[in-house]
């Protein structure tokens, strides 16, 4: 549903884009794990192991990336309130990011280990000058469409109406949940596919979704 969205933004079916709400909310930090015998919170949040970027630097990246990915521009200006909601954690643990992309479209990022009761819910909300898209992991296999004059669309996984990059990057038929292992399979496959055309001197194929044509290489990262 990614590659959906990502798609249809690029051929303009949602029109000129305006806004983006991404959104990363987790609730297992909620309180002092680290000090409860928790080693994965107790590494999480010590700036000497996990380094000085807490909540941002483990979940706020992934919605970061997820809302240039999907609206196929990048962030130019930001400001962020940094928070600590559980007293004595030296990192933080909560933020909230006002956004400008160079396109001109304005968006907001929060990214929270403190929302209480929250599993594991990215979120993205994408609105154009003639459509909407909305999209959230604990409902993964949809994506809904908003339309001013016309009734609202929910696009399914595998569905024979999606376009070329969502049906490349399908790996179940319809009804079966698109799992988080698949998701990682997709991502190494198609980056396995640029490495590849890079070697021969072509460009990726855009059904796959991988790459834009401000594809750049990161030492640390790869392809991106």
């Amino acid at each position: 549903m990614i590659k959906q969205a990502r798609q249809m933004i690029a051929e303009g079916k949602i029109g000129e884009v305006r806004k983006i709400y991404v959104e990363y909310p987790q609730g297992w930090l909620w309180k002092g794990l680290e000090s409860e015998g928790n080693k994965q919170a107790a590494w999480r949040t010590d700036p000497k192991r996990n380094g000085l970027a807490g909540c941002m630097g483990d979940i706020g990246t992934h919605a970061f990336q997820l809302a240039e990915y999907v609206s196929g521009t990048k962030v130019d200006q930001l400001c962020a309130d940094l928070y600590i909601k559980v007293k004595g954690r030296p990192i933080d643990d909560d933020r909230v990011i006002l956004l400008i992309f160079e396109s001109g479209a304005s968006g907001v990022l929060m990214a929270s280990q403190t929302d209480t009761g929250v599993k594991n819910n990215l979120k993205l909300r994408i609105y154009g000058d003639k459509g909407g898209l909305e999209w959230e992991q604990e409902s993964n296999n949809s994506l809904h469409v908003r339309c001013p004059d016309a009734p609202n669309q929910i696009y399914r996984t595998a569905s024979s109406y999606l376009g070329s990059a969502a049906n490349e990057n399908t790996r179940t038929p319809e009804g079966h949940p698109e799992g988080y292992i698949e998701a990682f399979a997709n991502l190494y496959r198609n980056f396995a596919k640029c490495i590849d055309a890079d070697r021969s001197g072509q460009t990726p194929k855009k059904r796959m979704g991988g790459l834009s044509r401000h594809r750049r290489w990161h030492p640390r990262y790869g392809i991106y």
